[in-house]
């Protein structure tokens, strides 16, 4: 309730603006022709593609199932004792939906299905992975924009199914930051955003919107060191397209972390001033740098606050046969299961390539830092440390309806607080997904 609530509070918030006419150079009638202002996806809450152009499709209706087979030889749980190694298979049927016209889109992907451990069964779980996405254009210069993200038992490490990439967010470092601590646990992330961008000059845009995100680990209270967090966030921008290519405005960010059991508090605003430029439709990158101002507090613990410089950085670049796109954050935010606030550097990187109709491959990297703003308030369970991940998949046709997958993960992460994170922090996966996939043309 409460993260509807947010929601409904941000689209309330943004409602003045529907209202108004039609740009124009006098101030109105829908005088800009063709000249829509492209949305950064660093300002505006979106993402860059994380699969290539052929491999996009819309108005459609999908159904199918994947089944993945994996080894494991340290699944990074317990109490430091020695690793644990083993076989998983997932059982999980997918649907999905996109649907475009001309002044909405809509999208959705869902999978459900089972997560089973060969040797240690204590591990089974039921796995859960949903997008949704809505675009409403209410005037040709207006769009509102929904979206929602929700995992159970699924990240980048251990993730079931291999079609349902996100790509990669422009605006990295927010909520979770896709972080990766004791992957295996049982957990529940979910991620809620909504914004409204408006085109009121032929080269002037300005966009609100508010996000809302939580972590939960079912069995936190066993896990030594982990916490729950919830996130919540408002954000608004004003964007001047210069010389055709070239964007340049502010944008302002607020933030709310909490963390519970064990309760922390911070809050941070942050002024950034940004450039976007487009080399086409399918290639951009952006820079935002600025100041952020953090608070932070806890139940017997009397707010503190500092200055601090805050930077990001992000591109991304599509084809038909090809993709590329890297984000880059230098923060304040939370870190994804850790107790209290942390200076973040977080970077990702993710590459895709067709080579041919039946055959395609991928990779993609990831690297985390965290230091604590507060080690006087979180004591020995929240002294920071850092992560890397990285991963490369090849991809088959073998008919019409079903592909292949063979893909390989490493993963690194060092934090004292999680004691097997600690004594035994590298961890590598293995794994082989078929998939039998049908797709229904919508309106046809």
């Amino acid at each position: 309730m409460v993260k509807i609530g947010f929601l409904c509070l941000a689209i309330a918030a943004a409602a003045p603006l529907w209202s108004q006419v039609e740009p124009s150079g006098s101030g109105g009638g829908g005088g800009l022709g063709d000249s829509r202002m492209m949305t950064p996806p660093s300002v505006g809450g979106g993402s860059y593609p994380g699969v290539v152009g052929s491999e996009e499709r819309s108005n459609y209706l999908s159904a199918g199932l994947v089944f993945t087979g994996a080894y494991i030889d340290n699944l990074m749980v317990g109490d430091g004792g020695s690793p644990i190694s083993d076989e998983t298979y997932s059982f999980l049927p997918t649907i999905g939906f996109d649907r475009q016209t001309a002044r909405q889109s809509e999208s959705l992907r869902y999978s459900s299905g089972f997560t089973l451990y060969q040797h240690t069964s204590q591990y089974n779980a039921v796995a859960q992975n949903a997008t949704v996405s809505y675009r409403f254009r209410i005037s040709p210069y207006t769009v509102i924009v929904l979206g929602d993200s929700f995992q159970q038992n699924n990240n980048l490490y251990n993730q079931s199914n291999p079609f349902t990439g996100d790509g990669i967010p422009g605006m990295p470092g927010q909520s979770n930051n896709g972080v990766v601590i004791s992957p295996f646990e049982n957990q529940l992330t979910n991620s809620s955003n909504a914004g409204i961008h408006y085109q009121y000059g032929k080269n002037a845009m300005v966009g609100a919107g508010g996000s809302y995100s939580f972590q939960q680990y079912s069995q936190a209270s066993t896990v030594t060191g982990l916490n729950n967090e919830g996130t919540a966030g408002a954000s608004g921008f004003f964007s001047r397209r210069i010389a055709g290519a070239h964007y340049v405005g502010v944008t302002y960010q607020f933030s709310k972390f909490v963390t519970h059991p064990f309760d922390t508090y911070t809050l941070t605003n942050t002024l950034f001033g940004f450039y976007s430029y487009y080399f086409s439709r399918s290639f951009s990158f952006s820079i935002l740098g600025g100041p952020e101002h953090y608070t932070y507090w806890g139940t017997n613990t009397p707010s503190q606050g500092a200055w601090t410089p805050a930077v990001v950085g992000s591109f991304g670049w599509q084809t038909l046969r090809a993709n590329v796109a890297a984000n880059y954050a230098h923060m304040v935010t939370g870190a994804g299961g850790l107790v209290g606030t942390y200076h973040s550097d977080t970077a990702g990187l993710s590459a895709s390539f067709a080579f041919s109709r039946m055959w395609s491959a991928g990779a993609n990297v990831a690297y985390t830092l965290f230091n604590n703003v507060s080690p006087d308030l979180v004591g020995p369970y929240g002294t920071g440390g850092n992560g890397i991940f990285g991963g490369v998949h090849f991809d088959r046709r073998i008919t019409e309806r079903i592909n292949a997958q063979a893909g390989y993960g490493h993963f690194h992460q060092d934090y004292a607080e999680i004691p097997s994170a600690a004594t035994y922090p590298d961890s590598n996966r293995v794994s082989i997904s078929i998939t039998y996939q049908f797709n229904r043309p919508l309106g046809r």
